[in-house]
């Protein structure tokens, strides 16, 4: 069974000597007491928690699988126990409002402990994880009346939420959504339909489950300009005529999906049969609502690809140090390699420079991942703390254009990191009972859901740079070229500077042809967005690690003793920056062709 340490060492270098966190987070209002101690402390707590209770479920659920006997959904052995524990020690309420019975922690610390959840069972992190989206959805948009009936229970975890877009008809096109919602006197909605692949759509954990659908009004006017949304609970929430508060609201589960990955996850076809639902905003505002909700679970997927390949990393490291294969070739200067254990000369795989090059691409990539996200994070702090002004509105800008790049990059790193733990452990990986193959089956998912990664560019491409006429995009550029501009003035990080404003070069040149094109090409726009989606991401990594370049420099001469710990940090980076940043040519090659060889074949010369 794969092992898991919590990676809190890393967590610690990023807050206190990259990001500089009891300097920022805990000025804010609201979150003085968030000190990085606290947050620390916090993060203990969810490293046990991870370690001790869900890594020893997750093999076992991922072959046990959930189980749905025609009308409900069970999930498997220990995710009950696992729940309740969960909620008993608080874990869901850590960024709530206390208003609602939330603890009042930042945004930030409630995603790193999600990463920990996510290392020790994806599958385990999804029941509660859209429960923030539904809570924040409900928050922003809902009434007095839905919030005071149904955020104290999702706060608190007693009920989950979910979010209901997609139909057997209407995957990322949601204007073709045909699910209908038909008032009645009493101020509440009949709602009918059928919605697909709903994450934690039926389980045994809650006593309730809090549907968020998108839905129809008699009047709505076509496309996405018509939907509303609506809070439909699994059973009702509150006494109505002709029933009490605990029946069943007309939900049902016609079935659950039998997916490649995440198998303890119960992924359901629901059937809403004139089920009562309750109108969260204004007629016909369902999608701006319905974002709120998204873009929490956009970044949630990011923090989710994060932990999956953490684990798939941490177990990949620890294989390649125990293994023994071959003898590895040395530098000509090197001294002879003694015999080991009684004359077994054969090296450690670690010693094998294609063995080292999987690992530093795992190591270069889950760190910096991480680094995205925190730096993410700790926008969504500002932007709660600070809505309605200026510095909140300039978070919520950046958070915006960084979205798309954070879902759909991160969740294609950890594809590639999950598959190099596979291929690391040779046959070894492709068997089940080594956990290697579920962490690569499990992350194949977050490049799909939330929007696919080709929507996520579209949407890049064709909305989020052009933000502000492109004044928010270049704000963040000039803050990646002020990061390269600081680390060239220290020697030893001078050619990774020199790369990094190549690099960043040519996402300013392709930005620009892709902005002239949106206006009047859009066809070579698209032909082009997912490998400028892979170059800002590249761009956007290149940035961060010259920042913990520059903080490792910087700690190693301030603290000699953890040398190892900073060269690591040194090391990785110039692996980054010789041997991964130099692909941004060939995406930027691919952007500045555009749509031209995807469009010369018809249909039927395939």
């Amino acid at each position: 069974m794969p092992g898991y340490d919590a990676p809190i060492r890393e967590i610690r270098f990023l807050l206190e000597d990259v990001f500089g966190y009891d300097q920022n987070t805990p000025t804010l209002p609201g979150f003085e007491e968030a000190t990085l101690d606290v947050v620390l402390a916090v993060l203990d707590g969810a490293a046990e928690f991870a370690k001790d209770v869900l890594v020893p479920i997750n093999l076992p659920g991922d072959e046990e699988g959930c189980r749905f006997d025609g009308d409900a959904a069970t999930t498997p052995n220990g995710y009950r126990e696992a729940y309740d524990l969960y909620r008993q020690n608080g874990w869901p309420a850590l960024a709530s409002a206390p208003e609602w019975g939330g603890q009042g922690l930042p945004p930030s610390v409630a995603l790193m402990v999600r990463e920990f959840v996510a290392s020790g069972s994806m599958s385990f992190g999804m029941y509660p994880g859209l429960s923030q989206g539904a809570y924040r959805a409900i928050l922003a948009h809902g009434s007095d009346e839905l919030k005071r009936i149904y955020l104290p229970k999702l706060v608190d975890g007693t009920w989950t939420g979910t979010m209901c877009l997609t139909e057997p008809d209407s995957g990322s096109d949601l204007s073709r959504l045909r699910t209908r919602a038909e008032p009645e006197a009493d101020g509440s909605y009949r709602v009918t339909g059928t919605k697909i692949f709903i994450s934690s759509g039926d389980h045994d954990l809650t006593e309730n489950i809090v549907h968020l659908v998108l839905a129809r009004l008699p009047d709505a006017p076509p496309g996405t300009r018509g939907l509303s949304l609506f809070v439909v609970p699994k059973r009702l929430a509150v006494d109505q005529p002709g029933s009490h508060a605990g029946a069943p609201n007309n939900v049902n589960t016609g079935s659950i999906e039998h997916k490649m990955g995440i198998r303890a996850q119960a992924t359901a076809v629901l059937n809403f049969d004139g089920a009562r639902g309750w109108l969260i905003g204004k007629p016909h505002g369902g999608l701006r609502a319905m974002f709120t909700m998204m873009n929490s679970s956009r970044v949630g997927v990011a923090v989710q690809s994060v932990g999956v390949a953490e684990i798939s990393y941490q177990n990949a490291l620890a294989y390649a140090k125990e293994r023994r294969q071959g003898v590895a070739p040395t530098r000509p200067d090197a001294p002879a390699s003694p015999a080991r254990n009684g004359g077994d000369t054969r090296n450690p795989i670690i010693d094998h420079p294609d063995v080292r090059r999987s690992l530093l691409t795992m190591k270069a990539l889950v760190e910096g991942m991480r680094a995205f996200y925190l730096e993410a994070a700790l926008l969504l702090d500002v932007r709660a703390a600070r809505a309605g002004s200026p510095e909140g509105e300039d978070a919520e800008n950046r958070l915006a254009l960084l979205t798309p790049v954070l879902k759909s990059f991160l969740s294609d790193c950890a594809l590639k990191v999950t598959d190099l733990g596979v291929q690391l452990h040779g046959g070894h990986g492709y068997v089940h009972e080594n956990g290697m193959e579920q962490f690569y089956r499990d992350a194949r998912i977050v490049p799909l859901y939330e929007g696919t990664n080709g929507i996520q560019a579209l949407d890049l491409v064709l909305r989020k740079i052009g933000l502000d006429d492109g004044r928010v995009f270049e704000s963040w550029l000039a803050a990646v070229d002020e990061t390269a501009e600081r680390a060239a003035t220290v020697a030893s990080l001078g050619s990774m500077a020199a790369a990094q404003r190549l690099a960043a070069a040519r996402l300013r040149d392709a930005t620009a042809r892709l902005r002239a094109w949106s206006n009047d090409n859009e066809l070579e726009a698209a032909g082009a967005a997912t490998d400028y989606l892979q170059l800002f991401g590249l761009v956007a990594l290149g940035a961060l690690w010259l920042r913990m370049a520059s903080a490792a420099h910087a700690g190693r001469e301030r603290e000699r003793e953890l040398a190892p710990f900073y060269n690591g940090k040194l090391g990785t980076a110039e692996f980054f920056f010789q041997r991964l940043m130099p692909v941004s040519e060939v995406h930027f090659d691919a952007v500045m062709n555009g749509a031209g060889a995807l469009m010369t074949l018809h249909a039927d010369e395939f």
